[in-house]
């Protein structure tokens, strides 16, 4: 059974793990753990039998949320993971006074990008080269009007 739940520093491992698997230029469990101890952040896992398969967090700076990871375990993609971790990101972000949410996604990652639109997120803008390892442009989404 999964579940959504707040992460903890004990999910901290598995995060990290999931995240180098996934990206090119990783987070740091450090930076995680920094990320846990601030007032303004939101940051979700989804876990089933005591192993992470997904997370997600969120910044929340003067009423804007931005979306700043979403990642699940490849082996469980295609499972709607990253949709219930993003719907209980958007209604935790919605209780705690976030009023737009925010988010970049690589211009060719299309999966990601039509679940984010399937979620109500708008394409607003390109960051030009904002990704490295390989090179490649963001495009900005937005979410403003709250269900």
């Amino acid at each position: 059974m999964l579940e959504i739940r707040e992460m903890t520093e004990y999910d901290i491992e598995q995060v990290g793990e999931i995240e180098e698997s996934i990206f090119s230029v990783p987070w740091s469990r450090k930076s995680f753990q920094e990320a846990l101890n601030k007032e303004n952040t939101i940051y979700l896992v989804a876990e089933s039998d005591g192993k992470i398969l997904g997370y997600c967090g969120l910044w929340n700076i003067i009423g804007e949320g931005e979306i700043t990871n979403v990642a699940v375990r490849s082996e469980y993609r295609r499972k709607k993971i990253a949709r219930a971790l993003l719907e209980q990101l958007l209604a935790t972000g919605k209780e705690k006074g976030v009023e737009a949410f925010t988010l970049e996604v690589r211009e060719s990652n299309t999966g990601a990008i039509l679940l984010y639109e399937s979620l109500g997120f708008v394409h607003e803008g390109i960051r030009k080269n904002f990704y490295e390892k390989p090179q490649e442009n963001a495009i900005i989404m937005w979410k403003r009007q709250l269900d």
